[in-house]
């Protein structure tokens, strides 16, 4: 699967086929992430750090619009229902 970018890898980086091939599976499995996944992940992580919620969902608003594929917009509210319910 994805021998075309395994072959571009290898050649055009240091990567063996089994890292380029483990790199491409790890980069598809982030962007499969859903937005609802992605929402309740960056909550725990940026709760981890310290940041309160008003700051947390600015902040998440701000970085799905650099998604590869970006949702829709949310708003806050439903962001906060994403994660609380």
């Amino acid at each position: 699967m994805h021998d075309e970018l395994v072959d571009h890898l290898t050649r055009s980086s240091p990567l063996s086929r089994g890292e380029a091939l483990r790199v491409i599976q790890d980069v598809l499995a982030y962007f499969d992430e859903t937005t609802e996944d992605y929402v309740r992940r960056r909550h725990r992580e940026l709760q981890a750090q310290g940041l309160v919620n008003s700051a947390i969902f600015e902040r998440i608003a701000a970085d799905l619009k650099y998604r590869a594929v970006a949702p829709p917009e949310l708003t806050l509210r439903q962001l906060r229902r994403i994660v609380y319910g």
